[in-house]
């Protein structure tokens, strides 16, 4: 029988934990169910992982499994929410939930209507200070 080297034995015990933190229930979801509609959330998910060692054999090196070994291993898991299913009345909507900008230009793209309402705003504030005494007061603009 062959022994294991302690480095695969960290890798097996690394992915043995990724595997109970992510299934495919967690990239999609149990459904929410609110009435006559469903919700299937769905998630992106990012994952890294590392392990390494080294046996320590010293002066007189021994034979590959008989020094001394230092290792560890880790992992990095990221769950992102991308989007709802919806379910209605037989029809499925996509309801994104990333509204993050890909570009500048979409940032700006998304800002034109709330600046358009600002300045409609301070159109109307102006209009509402104007003293009395510069408004006409008859149809002809005469008192």
């Amino acid at each position: 029988m062959e022994k294991n080297h302690p480095v695969s034995e960290l890798m097996a015990e690394t992915i043995e934990k990724i595997k109970e933190a992510v299934d495919a229930n967690t990239v999609v979801g149990e459904p929410i169910v609110a009435g006559e509609i469903t919700l299937i959330p769905v998630s992106k998910i990012s994952l890294g992982f590392g392990t390494g060692g080294s046996e320590m054999g010293g002066k007189t090196p021994k034979i590959m499994g008989e020094n001394p070994f230092g290792g560890g291993g880790g992992a990095g898991l990221k769950v992102t929410p991308v989007c709802f299913l919806v379910i209605n009345a037989g029809m499925v909507k996509v309801l994104p939930v990333d509204t993050s900008h890909e570009t500048s230009l979409d940032r700006v793209v998304d800002l034109i209507p709330d600046v358009v309402n600002r300045i409609a705003g301070l159109v109307e504030e102006k209009k509402a200070k104007k003293p009395a005494s510069e408004e006409p007061d008859g149809p002809s603009g005469n008192p």
